[in-house]
């Protein structure tokens, strides 16, 4: 029998203080609505339809085609919400699963295991329920002796028994498809809330005798469900707590990993070593035997194996096998940087392909320039790539040797083997094999310096 899932993602979230749609804050790099919605995919749906409302078209850029998206234009409550969803599902036969799409920390496990409780039991509906420790806020789930779900009562409307009750709502259900259209066409908005509750479904299901079970999740962290920028906190600690702990089951080292900061997405080789301070976003992937160093940032960069990044920020580039980076250096966007490349500190690097085995030692700049292999880079050496309007290139053969403080003018092309002298302003293409010197003659003034005020001599 098919499943369904009813992705609810229509609210604002007033208490996240925000223009954002609530769903779209994101915990460890990815939108709420996005871990949901993977999340959802461990049962796989034969149909999956989000229901948007305050600012629809965001969330629905989120999703793409991945989903049907139904509008709630006016937010009347959970029942409501699902109601959107009618011309896309009623009258199929299957279970439909309903969950908020602010809920990132279940996981496609815990949703498998509550289809499989809902069909092995036969239930026209199953709730998925937690234990809390502080229940309040929470609608409880009230059972009869024999341990059977009588109804729902939301906060609002429990009485003082009601409210000692630690078996709380998560907010997420499981509901024969047919028979959820049928009951919420007999809901009403006889509450304190004044909405259509979808957990009134559940006493009319029990009206008519029929059976409703609930299935508690072991794991609390799983119902959380962001409203506020403190709640959203918890769920990235949480989340980044789970991934470390992946991350060190599959054989990485974490020398701190409650001060390690990474993404859903980030991929990491066994026996890479992390430490304290590092942060991994977006689809950054480090090889085995990596080590990065406090304090190093990477941002959507592939680190090939045996690299060292120490201390340094790696945006949108290729690092390859054994490369060192670093302390303080800045690979920017579009950059690669070949085996055996050494980036020390303070060098930034732009938009540029770096041979193996050449190394820029120290404060350096190489900006659109295309290097070859074992080239050296002396300090101080700028390429010059920018006149104030247009970006130019810098070709540079292997076995170059670029002196300290030479200043590449681009476009400019040096040959292999070639050497730039020390101090010099390269403005001509250099040939193979050539020394390039383009700097100022020295020209000295003997016995000036004792006629100059304040000399030593005169005090």
């Amino acid at each position: 029998m098919s499943n369904y899932a009813i992705i609810l993602a229509a609210g604002k979230g007033t208490r996240m203080k925000s223009d954002l749609p609530k769903v779209m804050h994101k915990v460890a790099g990815l939108t709420m609505l996005e871990h949901v919605y993977r999340a959802v995919q461990a049962i796989t749906p034969a149909k999956t339809v989000t229901v948007i409302g305050h600012k629809a078209e965001l969330v629905r850029e989120v999703l793409g085609d991945k989903s049907e998206f139904v509008m709630q234009t006016e937010q009347l409550g959970t029942g409501h919400a699902v109601m959107m969803a009618e011309d896309e599902l009623a009258g199929l036969d299957g279970q439909t699963l309903v969950i908020a799409g602010d809920t990132p920390l279940i996981t496609g496990d815990s949703l498998t295991k509550l289809v499989d409780f809902h069909v092995n039991h036969k239930n026209v509906a199953t709730i998925l329920t937690a234990e809390a420790d502080e229940p309040f806020g929470y609608g409880r789930i009230i059972r009869n002796e024999n341990d059977e779900v009588t109804k729902i009562v939301e906060q609002k409307d429990a009485n003082d028994f009601e409210k000692q009750v630690k078996e709380i709502n998560t907010g997420t259900y499981l509901f024969d498809n047919k028979r959820l259209f049928e009951a919420l066409k007999n809901i009403n908005t006889n509450n304190a809330q004044g909405e259509y509750y979808l957990t009134d479904v559940i006493g009319i299901f029990k009206e008519a005798g029929e059976k409703v079970g609930a299935y508690k999740l072991r794991d609390f962290d799983e119902s959380l469900g962001v409203n506020d920028r403190v709640a959203l906190a918890t769920a990235e600690k949480v989340m980044r707590a789970r991934l470390t702990k992946q991350h060190m089951v599959n054989g990485v080292t974490f020398v701190n990993p409650d001060a390690t900061y990474l993404d859903a997405d980030v991929e990491i080789g066994e026996e890479a070593v992390i430490e304290a301070n590092v942060t991994l976003k977006g689809q950054t992937k480090v090889g085995a035997r990596t080590v990065l160093t406090n304090g190093t940032y990477l941002v959507d960069a592939l680190i090939g194996e045996d690299a060292v990044i120490t201390n340094s920020m790696i945006e949108e580039s290729t690092v390859e096998a054994g490369v060192t980076v670093g302390p303080y250096a800045h690979i920017r966007p579009g950059s690669t940087l070949a085996k055996d490349v050494h980036i020390g500190n303070f060098v930034e690097v732009k938009g540029s392909s770096i041979g193996e085995n050449t190394k820029a030692g120290h404060l350096t700049y190489i900006g659109n320039a295309e290097v070859g292999s074992n080239v050296n880079f002396g300090a101080g050496t700028i390429t010059v790539n920018y006149d104030g309007q247009n970006k130019y290139k810098t070709t540079i053969g292997n076995n170059v040797f670029v002196g300290s403080n030479s200043t590449l003018i681009a476009p400019l092309e040096i040959g292999d083997n070639a050497l730039t002298a020390a101090g010099s302003t390269i403005t001509e293409d250099v040939p193979m094999d050539s020394i390039a010197i383009g700097r100022g003659r020295q020209v000295n003034k003997e016995g000036y310096a004792i006629k100059k005020p304040h000399h030593p001599s005169q005090q």
